[in-house]
């Protein structure tokens, strides 16, 4: 069966979207100026709301639409969308999609401005079922480096409105942001604001530096070195040893990762620490996932 939706530029998700329907509830980023990010460096940031979502629906069979028990809303923070539209865009997928269990968007922290705990629990109640929000670093000067546009109190305040609103919460963070030489300092804050958080989840996932992007420009002119394998992994192990989490599902699943792991922290901290022991112990013969592998 072949469906043509109207997406604009390239469609991205996370790894646990992987079997969803993707929808543009917007095109872009409100936000659009961090200096390692790609993504949506192409497309003006706009709403596409109920109407784009109507529209969408109207081109998927009922067949089909049976058959989805998952959406996620694109592109870089649905969430940005006020609260009265999104009310729609729910209640709209609600009516159409009979099986509907759950409906993700990805999130920027200033996205809840002008939103209330009660708004987000009306939006909870409605269908949206987690957050997926671009933490980065817990670190405000590397937070100000890479053009964040905010610093690590406005991402608590934040997180911690969606937590109270009841929506689960996934957080990634960018192992080797910093650089070596603030590869400690960026694990130890990032750290510390996660543990202010109690998230659901966290991804962590290794900085890459495409073409385009202002850290590329950088990197070239011998301005910022990337880290070996061996640093980031040196990086996760300070990360993981200064959580201190409830029941947080923390994953380095991304295909940008050179280490693959997954566990509960903190029950299954010491699992996570020798894993990434190990690896370091056997240098280079660890089976760690290639450059290639990591689409670099």
């Amino acid at each position: 069966m072949i469906i043509v939706l109207n997406y604009e530029g390239s469609i991205w998700r996370p790894p646990s979207e992987a079997r969803s329907l993707i929808l543009q509830a917007t095109v872009g980023c409100s936000h659009n100026a961090c200096t390692f990010c790609i993504s949506y460096k192409k497309k003006k940031y706009r709403v596409r709301g109920v109407e784009g979502i109507k529209e969408d629906l109207s081109k998927i069979p009922n067949s089909y639409l049976h058959r989805v028990r998952r959406v996620f809303l694109a592109d870089g923070n649905a969430l940005a969308v006020d609260v009265d539209e999104m009310q729609l865009i729910l209640a709209e997928l609600n009516k159409s999609i009979p099986n509907l269990e759950r409906v993700g968007t990805y999130a920027y922290a200033k996205d809840v401005d002008g939103k209330t705990v009660e708004d987000l629990k009306d939006l909870k109640k409605a269908g949206l079922g987690i957050v997926y929000l671009g933490l980065e670093t817990g670190d405000d000067q590397l937070l100000e480096w890479v053009r964040k546009g905010l610093d690590s109190k406005k991402n608590i305040d934040s997180c911690l409105m969606v937590r109270k609103a009841g929506i689960p919460l996934s957080l990634t963070i960018i192992l080797g942001l910093g650089g070596l030489e603030l590869s400690e300092r960026h694990a130890k804050a990032t750290a510390e604001v996660l543990n202010k958080i109690d998230p659901e989840y966290v991804g962590a996932l290794t900085l890459m530096i495409p073409e385009g992007t202002p850290l590329h420009s950088i990197t070239q002119r011998g301005e910022f070195k990337p880290m070996s394998p061996s640093q980031i992994l040196s990086e996760m192990k300070i990360l993981v040893q200064h959580l201190n989490l409830t029941e947080c599902i923390f994953r380095t699943n991304h295909a940008s990762n050179y280490l693959p792991v997954r566990g509960t922290l903190n029950r299954d901290k010491q699992l996570i620490l020798d894993q990434i022991t190990a690896a370091l112990n056997q240098g280079e013969s660890a089976h760690l996932r290639t450059e290639y592998m990591r689409g670099l």
